[in-house]
């Protein structure tokens, strides 16, 4: 099937005409098919206006088919400010246009256009403030025409994840550079990651011309294709956008709903070149486009984009667009060279026997429109006299698609992120780039090279480049140096200045020739601040048709080069991102223990703690409460065992590790025994508590420091960064993972560890409550750490990580004979609740200090320093705003959760952060926030709960159980 509208095969590489599709735009049916975009469909329908553009209301169509302008933005149902250009259409699609008063076709607030003499750029930093109080006039004016498009409140997020890709190579672009470098790395020994913002592959090798017989190059773009799609060594994400460059090569890829965070050792940039547009007056209406456009719309889609054309060109490509669309049925009114003669004189030759005019240094002054501005409908063609000037009269011609291209931008975004300057040769109108980073090659066009036999060479010669730092080097690389001449392929100066203006330097912007050089004459010379003042290039395109024609006015302007004035920063992304794509679901690295077999074969119920995977409870899921009640009975009556290998470990040595450790932490740890432990709470610059564990001194120059799972890696970056200030003579590792530790603890722990360990007095008197020892226990090397986290008799066993599961296995032997049984987390939660002990970043939060937790007793008031000190004597000389409180509720009363509100009166005054029913209590106790003035024991603080009820609870001094300490300290 066949649209009357559409170009038969072979064109239309991208489209299924097998397949239909039906959609809407503005209330009106079309048909289009698979593989359309909703552009391209509409395109194909004759529909050319799709938008208007943001400031002064103009008719907009399509203008490089690329995603590389805002002209095509649309509505969808669910998303506003759509790049239809780029959109796949789907079945029942409904497409609004957007940015318009009334309707599309009949904008009312067309008549801006009349009152831009009124609106110079710039004019709102002066015009909105004055006389005094005049802004709240304008305010909800500019509020309500402020913006495009509209967002569905209602829109359900979609989901969106994370995944990790590691590669030798990435190469960026997958044209005739990107396919052959990716081609020569993986036949050098190479895994390449091949990235690709198209459905298919091949770049420009899909829609451009290189020659007047195109046959080879059509040929050879299938061969490559084919190639390495078929290479065992090369993967492929195709529609996909590299949207940045970070050190060390990551590279955030989007590919729909995924953002692939890619690291790569070595990193080819094959992105290409952005076609340029001529500044001539009227040069945005719909119909005029980018050669390259049109190329794309006959080639991928199959639209015939015109009756009668007329293309504009600085270069020999408009030639060989111009043989494109005579060969497709289109009318080529003329080709008009902004040059004296083309590099090619064969191609001159060649259109003039097609009967096709040439008007040689001319160019179109003027675009021509009926009523409406809704589609060009001529150009008047004058000779270029001067540079930016033309003579005083000349031709009209006729034209319903006007095909423009200045020459080529190499997309240098990504380059410049990773630290290159992109540098502009005056005399020959070129761009370089310099400056790059260790192991970033560029091939192609986006490094100057256009001609197809040099695009390929480029390619080879930076895969040979990347193997070679890869230690893959291959021999029979020379041929990749021998370029050869390039062509000019930029005009020097395409912008030709109107006395009435409209000649739009950036399209999403609406900003024309004469904003640019006000910007100047109000004192802004640099670059960088007339983008500021101006707006250029802060659109959607991000300065991809307006930074070149920028720079030339801007330099014009101030009597320097363009080499000198340079082009605005490129920072990341290099396109829109959607916050989903940030926010998206991760991959979280999971860890287990040593012991995380033996923990599955006792049956239990495995959580994530941080990175690690954790018994949560032993036990079915659906009798967690009971499981965990039973547990807890046996820590308080018998012996139980739980894995702590994921408790954060820091070794701390040298000289100066007491200073150190006394400088971070709030206690005092100058003149801490050696064989004793010590409670460690650590608070931030801003005095707010961020971590919290237990400091054993093992020798003069040796403490074994505990963090919390989730926080050791932050504890640890903190004691790097502060002894990089301090410069003590201290070795700080982090020894997480290379330990593994449990936690024995019941009234019979003591009687299970004297089976397995006899070097030790593990007596009252030898080893006490707070006690550190160095050990053998199994006959494995021990660190021994006598604490009670939940409130028992209780040994911490800190092993060597290879020894974890032995030490499990000996433990649960030799406590068969007191009926030892493992518990877990959700256990030792429960335990340590009884005891009113806390749990930093679950009983704190980004605004908790010491004070308000009841933690004075952990500061050593008279050290000179610890970090944090100044904000804590400033915190604590405030009131009390609120306080941690433990506070318990009759069994049968409707159980809080983690994050019910603690109301006072209507106002909310803080939240519950733990909450648990207590077997040994026969209540349920928990620990929450409130108001400094409903923290006193006995009193009642309202908590409500699940339905909107709310519960009484009796605020408790802590701990709830054991007060004395009687229990752990036997």
């Amino acid at each position: 099937m066949t649209s009357p509208s559409r170009l038969p095969a072979p064109m239309g590489l991208l489209i299924d005409r097998d397949r239909p599709l039906h959609f809407e735009f503005d209330g009106t049916r079309y048909q289009g098919f698979a593989g359309d975009s909703i552009a391209s469909a509409l395109l194909g329908n004759g529909r050319w206006l799709l938008s208007r553009s943001f400031k002064y209301h103009r008719p907009r169509g399509p203008l490089s088919m690329a995603g590389q302008d805002a002209n095509s933005l649309v509505q969808l149902p669910s998303e506003p400010n759509v790049l239809a250009d780029m959109h796949p259409l789907q079945a029942d699609l409904a497409v609004t246009g957007q940015n318009f008063s009334g309707s599309l076709t009949k904008d009312r607030d067309a008549f801006l256009g009349h009152f831009s003499r009124f609106m110079p750029v710039g004019f709102y930093y002066r015009s909105f403030y004055k006389p005094k109080g005049m802004w709240k006039v304008w305010e909800p004016l500019i509020r309500k025409k402020a913006g495009l498009g509209v967002l569905d409140l209602d829109f359900r997020p979609e989901y969106h994840d994370k995944a990790f890709l590691f590669t030798d190579v990435a190469v960026v672009g997958a044209g005739p550079a990107g396919l052959q470098a990716a081609l020569s790395a993986a036949e050098g020994g190479a895994r390449v990651l091949l990235i690709e913002q198209q459905p298919i592959l091949g770049g420009a090798l899909n829609w451009a011309r290189f020659a007047i017989d195109d046959e080879p190059a059509h040929r050879l773009g299938q061969e490559l294709c084919a190639a390495v799609e078929s290479h065992p060594n090369i993967r492929i994400l195709r529609e996909a956008t590299c949207n940045a460059w970070f050190s060390d090569h990551f590279l955030p890829v989007i590919q729909g709903n995924r953002l692939y965070k890619v690291r790569a050792r070595e990193c080819i940039v094959a992105a290409g070149a952005f076609d340029q547009p001529v500044v001539f007056r009227n040069n945005d209406l719909p119909g005029i486009m980018l050669t390259s456009a049109a190329q794309r719309l006959m080639k991928l889609y199959a639209v015939k984009p015109g009756q009668r054309a007329l293309l504009l060109t600085g270069n020999d490509d408009g030639y060989l667009a111009a043989l494109d669309l005579h060969e497709q049925g289109v009318e080529v009114a003329a080709l008009v060279d902004m040059r004296a003669q083309p590099n090619d004189g064969s191609l001159l030759t060649a259109l003039r026997s097609r009967g096709i005019a040439c008007h040689l240094s001319s160019t179109v002054y003027e675009a021509l429109h009926g009523k409406g501005m809704r589609h060009v409908s001529g150009a008047e063609v004058r000779r270029i006299q001067a540079q930016g000037q033309v003579a005083d009269s000349g031709l009209r011609i006729d034209c319903d698609l006007l095909c423009m291209s200045a020459g080529y931008m190499p997309v240098y975004q990504l380059l410049c992120q990773a630290g290159a300057t992109l540098s502009y040769r005056d005399e020959e109108a070129a761009f370089t780039l310099r400056g790059l980073p260790a192991g970033l090659e560029v091939a192609g066009s986006v490094n100057g090279r256009h001609l197809l036999d040099n695009v390929l060479r480029d390619g080879r010669r930076a895969a040979a480049a990347a193997l070679s730092r890869l230690d893959l080097a291959q021999a029979g690389n020379s041929e990749a140096k021998d370029f050869l001449a390039e062509p000019r392929v930029n005009f020097d100066w395409p912008i030709f200045a109107h006395p009435k203006g409209k000649e739009f330097v950036d399209f999403d912007e609406d900003l024309q020739v004469r904003d640019i050089i006000n910007a100047t004459r109000h004192g802004y010379r640099d670059v960088q601040l007339v983008k500021r003042f101006s707006t250029v290039g802060m659109g959607p395109s991000q300065g991809r048709h307006s930074a070149l024609p920028t720079a030339r006015l801007v330099a014009q302007a101030t009597g320097r080069s363009v080499s000198e004035t340079g082009v605005t920063t490129a920072r990341p992304p290099f396109v829109a991102e959607k916050l989903a794509h940030i926010a998206g679901r991760g991959f979280d690295p999971a860890r287990q223990t040593p012991m995380h077999q033996r923990h599955l074969e006792a049956g239990a119920k495995m959580m994530p703690a941080g990175i690690w995977q954790r018994p949560a409870f032993y036990g079915p899921t659906e009798q967690r409460d009971a499981c965990m009640q039973a547990e807890a009975r046996h820590v308080r009556e018998k012996v139980g065992l739980i894995d702590v290998s994921t408790l954060g470990g820091l070794d701390v040595r040298g000289p100066d590790a007491a200073e150190l450790l006394n400088r971070l932490y709030t206690f005092a740890f100058l003149k801490q025994p050696v064989g004793r432990s010590r409670y460690a709470l650590m608070t931030g610059e801003d005095g707010v508590v961020i971590d919290d564990g237990v400091c054993a001194r093992f020798a003069d120059n040796h403490f074994y420091v505990t963090a919390t799972t989730s926080g050791v890696d932050r504890i640890y970056q903190q004691m790097l960064k502060w002894n990089a200030q301090w410069r003590l003579d201290v070795d700080i590792t982090n020894v997480t993972a290379a330990l593994a530790a449990v936690n024995l603890a019941g009234p019979d722990a003591r009687k299970v560890l004297e089976r397995l360990c006899s070097d030790v007095d593990l007596s009252p008197a030898g080893f006490p409550y707070l006690g550190v020892r160095l050990a053998t226990v199994a006959g494995i090397p021990a660190r021994l750490l006598r604490v009670g986290f939940v409130g028992e008799l209780g040994y911490e066993i800190h092993v060597p990580a290879r020894f974890g599961e032995a030490l499990w296995d000996a433990l649960m032997e030799a406590g068969k004979a007191f009926d030892i049984r493992p518990f877990g987390v959700e256990t030792q939660r429960l335990l340590r609740l009884e005891k009113g002990h806390l749990i930093i970043s679950q009983d704190t939060d980004g605004m908790t200090h010491p004070a308000e937790i009841d933690m004075g007793w952990a500061i050593a008031r008279n050290k000179p320093f610890f970090v944090g000190k100044r904000s804590v004597q400033i915190l604590e000389a405030q009131p009390l705003k609120r306080k941690l409180v433990g506070f318990s509720l009759a069994a049968e009363a409707r159980k809080p959760l983690e994050g019910h509100l603690v109301l006072k009166g209507d106002d909310i005054s803080g939240n519950v952060t733990s909450c648990e029913y207590s077997q040994t209590l026969g209540r349920i106790i928990g620990l929450a926030y409130c108001a400094a003035d409903q923290a006193t024991p006995g009193g009642q603080i309202p908590i409500r709960v699940e339905g909107g009820e709310v519960v009484l609870a009796e605020v408790v001094r802590l701990p709830f159980f054991d007060p004395d300490n009687t229990r752990q300290e036997l």
